[in-house]
């Protein structure tokens, strides 16, 4: 089984910017940062920066910022809700200490937002380039084994679903 993320990349408009934003706004530790001209992996001619910002665990957020490239673009098939990287937080304190740190920054913020699982909490905010982030308070209540086993539940009734082509709104009570 894999043990964890060594890191995910994703694409920057500004190094800078990021590094100000996950030093100073999320008090990450820049860990890490390497440039070269020529891609490692593909061998072709790039010129870029890749910045690299450590989590407690020892994994990383990275960043590559690549300015002989045309501007990213989004996704427009896909919602902003669902691409997105969540951070965990350990205690209501803890969820509310990052929440000031949005709010000190002036960064735009969703939440808290409860969820399905008793008790779990989430802010939803996006970082200086477009990538939707959170930070995720776990339900202390909850039954792994059972968890487990619903899953596949889920996605049996999914597959069901899909196959149906039952995607009309439903009305809420």
């Amino acid at each position: 089984m894999l043990s964890s993320f060594h890191h995910v990349a994703f694409r920057c408009n500004d190094a800078e910017e990021t590094v100000d934003f996950y030093t100073r706004v999320l008090g990450m530790k820049y860990s890490h940062a390497v440039t070269a001209d020529i891609v490692g992996s593909t061998k072709e001619y790039d010129p870029h920066i890749h910045l690299f910002f450590e989590l407690g665990d020892g994994s990383s957020i990275a960043f590559f910022e690549v300015p002989t490239r045309p501007e990213a673009i989004k996704d427009t098939n896909t919602p902003p809700w669902v691409q997105h990287v969540a951070f965990h937080v350990h205690s209501e304190e803890e969820l509310e200490s990052y929440r000031q740190r949005l709010e000190d920054a002036g960064v735009e913020y969703l939440g808290p937002v409860g969820h399905h699982d008793k008790g779990q909490k989430s802010i939803y905010f996006f970082d200086p380039n477009g990538v939707r982030l959170e930070f995720n308070l776990p339900s202390t209540e909850i039954d792994f084994a059972a968890r487990e086993k619903h899953a596949q539940e889920v996605l049996d009734k999914w597959r069901e679903r899909k196959s149906q082509g039952d995607f009309a709104p439903r009305q809420t009570a």
